[in-house]
């Protein structure tokens, strides 16, 4: 018998170029998926269609809160129509003259669509004037710079001079490190503007969002009359591996999240998304003449 007169084929001779445009070919034949359709929760891990994620940015498995823009949150908590922004074409310059920081900032106005982290202005929420600034996460973190911090000043000025309640919806990774010295400035200067509305006898919220930290935190984020904060969003100063290699202490679970900061006396109330534009229109209801038992009127 002859064990060689059929030869098994274990390998091909087709050249590598040949199997590379095949492999290709066969690529191309496939199905196409655009990208940007699907997103994953980072809380459950799930694989979301975005078509099925509503207008409040919702997981739809866990219920997790995705970060938001700024038109996103005035969609879904100013009555429509309502919002008049305020100096909307402030942008930032380079005070420290620190390399590629034009290029930086130009770099998150194209991504985003904004002129820099804040978004500030005049509207209704449930028929009840405020005035309300919404920071950024999308645009260099929303951290604090020059602008920031004028633009806010600006707004809880208006507020002030107008009878009107301050909201901000705070979202920053803290100071911004390019602007040095005139970066933590800001910390000052919209705590002042905010100890003068305070002193006007008017009311000021703030909204934590995911995440709050550094300067931000530091100042006016942690100065509302009430406090409240959307659910498991990260608040705090210092970063949790900072913080354990200081201390050399394990810290506790949970730790910096909105429910550890509630059970600490830090937040007011946890409001979900849905039923956060409600919550405000009450609470702005109840303070519309901004009298809070102080003597001012």
């Amino acid at each position: 018998m002859n064990l060689f007169s059929k030869r098994k084929k274990y390998f091909s001779l087709e050249p590598q170029t040949d199997r590379k445009k095949s492999d290709k070919k066969k690529k191309e034949q496939g199905p196409s998926i655009p990208n940007g359709m699907w997103i994953k929760c980072n809380t459950c891990k799930m694989i979301i269609y975005k078509k099925e994620i509503t207008e409040y940015k919702l997981c739809p498995s866990c219920g997790a809160h995705f970060r938001m823009t700024p038109a996103e949150r005035i969609a879904v908590t100013c009555d429509e129509g309502s919002f008049q922004e305020f100096d909307a074409d402030m942008i930032p310059e380079n005070p420290m003259e620190y390399p590629d920081y034009d290029r930086i900032v130009g770099k998150a106005q194209d991504k985003t669509g904004l002129r820099e982290a804040v978004v500030t202005g005049r509207c209704q929420i449930e028929g009840n004037d405020a005035v309300i600034a919404i920071m950024d996460s999308h645009f260099m973190m929303g951290s604090m710079g020059s602008v920031v911090g004028e633009k806010i000043t600006r707004a809880v000025e208006y507020a002030t001079g107008e009878k009107l309640p301050v909201i901000i919806f705070t979202t920053s990774g803290g100071a911004r490190m390019q602007e040095g010295i005139i970066s933590l400035m800001q910390m000052a200067k919209v705590s002042e503007a905010l100890g003068r509305h305070d002193a006007a006898g008017l009311l000021y919220i703030t909204v934590l969002t995911d995440p709050t930290t550094g300067g931000v935190t530091a100042s006016f984020a942690m100065l509302g009359d009430i406090i409240l904060s959307e659910p498991k969003a990260l608040i705090g100063f210092a970063g949790q591996r900072v913080i354990q290699g200081t201390i050399h202490q394990k810290l506790p679970e949970g730790f910096q999240r909105a429910e550890f900061q509630q059970d600490h006396g830090f937040v007011d109330r946890i409001v979900h998304r849905e039923e956060l534009r409600g919550e405000l229109g009450k609470i702005l209801k109840l303070h519309q003449t901004g009298k809070r038992g102080n003597g001012n009127e």
